[in-house]
């Protein structure tokens, strides 16, 4: 019987462990945490587990390190401490979370429709859909 851990199984574990097998042909998991600044590389693995929560002081050096959107990463660890009702929280507060390639998209969206802010129709959510295969 395995073990539970408290954070494992959250947006921000499947993330981690998804990004690091990505950056593992430039480095190794060893090199990201030192990378963030973690004074024990285990740090990250057991955050990665969900053994321990991502200290929100260490976000922007681990997105650094992780080559990823810091407010997303923002996001995710606060998400991880309290679920769902946290993500409700953040976006009442602050608007939808919106990452540094979100917002190039946006900007293209604007320069193709010369900023006439067109509304989104079913043909170009179609579109969208489609460039990413759904």
């Amino acid at each position: 019987m395995s073990r539970r851990h408290r954070y494992e199984d959250t947006r921000l574990t499947r993330f981690l462990e998804k990004r690091i097998l990505e950056l593992r042909p430039q480095k190794s998991q060893a090199d990201i945490a030192v990378e963030a600044g973690f004074v024990s590389t285990n740090m990250l693995t057991m955050i990665k587990t969900g053994a321990a929560k991502l200290p929100l002081d260490r976000v922007p050096g681990l997105a650094k390190a992780l080559d990823c959107d810091a407010r997303r990463l923002f996001q995710l660890a606060l998400e991880q401490g309290g679920g769902d009702t946290v993500e409700v929280a953040v976006r009442e507060i602050f608007g939808a979370v919106v990452t540094r390639n979100e917002v190039a998209w946006i900007d293209e969206i604007r320069a193709a429709s010369d900023n006439s802010d067109p509304s989104l129709t079913l043909r170009g959510r179609a579109a969208i859909r489609g460039i990413f295969g759904k």
